[in-house]
């Protein structure tokens, strides 16, 4: 099956409560824009990051230019290695543009770094509505690897633990 029709079975619901969430952390509408469209200047991703640590991004590019929207991406994302995600908990800038699976991984990882902020009193990210999407990223991780004990490499596991392929990967901070 390919990625999209995989998308539209068992990722909905990831999308839906990563919209959600990020529309009621930002009080800001995705309006008629689908998901990509939303965010795909930068602009809402960086009010996300402000809203969940005040002042983190200085300044938001708003300008409506190809170049401002990767400016914009490139501080959200930035700024999420600052809050403690790790490159592997990280999409790509070009992965807006087909919303791969590894913006709603960034999404999710996100919500569950606030959710442990003993400062962060906001709205929570339903973890549950992701498990699709995690189910489908950990088929994938196992298809890569070969027989022999790796880094591993899954979004989902802590960066730079290990993992024999024959068993589950590392499922550490997942809960």
């Amino acid at each position: 099956m390919e990625w999209r029709e995989q998308t539209s079975v068992t990722c909905e619901d990831a999308f839906t409560e990563a919209q959600r969430w990020m529309e009621e952390v930002t009080n800001k509408s995705f309006g008629s824009n689908n998901f990509r469209s939303a965010l795909e200047n930068g602009v809402l991703l960086c009010h996300l990051i402000n809203q969940l640590k005040p002042g983190l991004i200085k300044r938001v590019n708003t300008l409506s230019t190809p170049m401002a929207g990767l400016d914009n991406v490139n501080v959200f994302l930035r700024a999420c290695g600052t809050l403690g995600l790790h490159e592997a908990q990280l999409f790509h800038p070009g992965d807006l543009q087909d919303l791969s699976t590894r913006v709603l991984i960034t999404i999710y990882w996100l919500g569950r770094k606030a959710q442990a902020d003993p400062f962060y009193s906001g709205p929570q990210l339903n973890l549950k509505a992701f498990e699709g999407l995690l189910g489908i990223a950990l088929s994938k991780l196992n298809k890569c690897f070969s027989r022999v004990c790796v880094p591993c490499v899954c979004p989902l596991c802590v960066p730079g633990s290990r993992r024999n392929p024959q068993r589950q990967c590392n499922r550490q901070g997942l809960q």
